[in-house]
């Protein structure tokens, strides 16, 4: 018990989990207009807290997994709830998939050579520093890197998303990508 309570810090999994909220919502249909990623992301972390004591795993990897199952089903039932769906397992399926697609795609960002386990949850707190700088761009240099580097999507998918050029869009990342470095690396 004492190794889950050490795991739990809620003001270090905010920002990841309204930024990958945020990322599912952009698909999410009619929800999109009507819910917060980050009130979700608070559902998500009073959820955790109510159910900490169910937490069956060791380490932080397992933890953020565990949050992102938790995401995972509370998209599928803000989905479900603005749909009017009865439960689909193959949905919250693939909002999980989408997360970890999501969460991989985040990790990447942060360009690094490490390879140790260390090393390895040394990278994973970096996943975590990146979300809570990301939160604090701009909004339209935020969308544009969620989008292309969290989402996935290219330049011009971006572009169709935002209403705005090709040209426009990769402004936007190159420069919300340069103060994202100078941040962390003031950090």
């Amino acid at each position: 018990m004492e190794t889950t309570r050490g795991l739990w810090r809620p003001e270090l999994y905010r920002a990841y989990l309204r930024l990958l909220a945020s990322s599912l919502l952009r698909t999410a249909g009619p929800a999109r207009d009507k819910v917060d990623a980050s009130d979700v992301a608070q559902e998500v972390l009073l959820q955790a807290h109510v159910a900490l004591d169910q937490f069956r795993g060791t380490t932080e990897e397992e933890f953020t997994a565990w949050l992102r199952a938790i995401l995972a089903s509370k998209m599928a039932d803000i989905a479900r709830h603005f749909g009017r769906k009865k439960r689909d397992a193959a949905l919250e399926r693939r909002y999980l998939e989408t997360l970890q697609a999501s969460s991989v795609r985040l990790v990447k960002i942060i360009p690094s050579d490490r390879t140790s386990p260390t090393q390895h949850l040394a990278r994973r707190d970096d996943a975590l520093r990146l979300a809570e700088a990301l939160s604090t761009l701009p909004d339209e240099q935020r969308q544009a890197i969620e989008l292309h580097h969290v989402a996935g999507l290219s330049v011009a998918e971006c572009a169709q998303s935002m209403g705005r050029s090709r040209a426009s869009v990769a402004g936007l990342v190159r420069r919300g990508l340069k103060a994202l470095r100078e941040q962390l690396v003031e950090a």
